[in-house]
C-alpha cells in the first residue's frame, strides 16, 4: 500500500479543532477503537503527539484531532463483513470514509488487489447497508502524511494531511 494512494483533494486542509461543515468524510465517529502504541483506544481519548499504528508506515505520530457533530449519510458494516474481524464488531461509518478494500470486492469492482473506496460505494443491502442520515460525533484524525489506520478491525483512510509549518 503506497500512502500516495490514499486520496486527499487539494484546498480540503481547514483549522484546527473544528471539521469544516462540508468537509465531514475521513471521520470516525465516536466509540471507534483505534490502534496505538498505547493500546487499542477509543478515538476520542486521541490527542496530538499520540502514535498510531498504520498500514503504509508502522507508525505515525498524530498531529492534529478535529472534531464535530454533523447529520451525515451513514453507513453499517457488519461484523466479518470485510474478512476475520474486519471489522471486528458492527460499525457505523459517515459514506464519504474512505475504506481499504483487499478482498474479492476490489477485483470485481475494481479490478485490483486493493482499492481505497468510500464506505457508501460497497452497500449490498444486508451486509454494508445505508442506515440514513444520522447525526455522529466525528472526530479527523491527521497526520503529516496521509495514512491507512486500523479502526475497529477496518482498515480506514485519515484526513488531509496538516501543512507544513512556515
Amino acid at each position: 500500500m503506497q500512502p500516495k494512494t490514499v486520496r486527499c483533494p487539494l484546498g480540503t486542509l481547514f483549522p484546527a479543532r473544528h471539521i469544516a461543515p462540508d468537509h465531514a468524510w475521513n471521520a470516525l465517529p465516536a466509540g471507534m477503537v483505534v490502534l496505538t502504541l498505547d493500546g487499542a483506544l477509543p478515538v476520542e481519548f486521541l490527542n496530538a503527539g499520540d502514535r498510531v499504528v498504520t498500514r503504509d508506515s508502522g507508525v505515525a505520530t498524530l498531529a492534529d484531532v478535529s472534531t464535530c457533530r454533523r447529520r451525515v449519510d451513514a453507513i453499517g458494516i457488519r461484523r466479518g463483513t470485510l474478512g476475520v474481524s474486519r471489522p471486528d464488531r458492527d460499525a457505523v461509518v459517515p459514506a464519504r470514509q474512505e475504506l481499504l478494500v483487499r478482498d474479492w470486492r476490489a477485483g470485481v469492482l475494481f479490478g485490483a488487489s486493493q482499492a481505497l473506496v468510500p464506505a457508501g460505494r460497497l452497500i449490498d443491502g444486508e451486509f454494508i447497508r445505508s442506515v440514513g442520515v444520522i447525526e455522529l460525533d466525528l472526530y479527523q484524525l491527521r497526520f503529516d502524511a496521509p495514512h491507512i489506520l486500523y479502526a475497529d478491525g477496518l482498515e480506514l483512510a485519515s484526513a488531509c494531511p496538516v501543512p507544513a509549518c512556515g
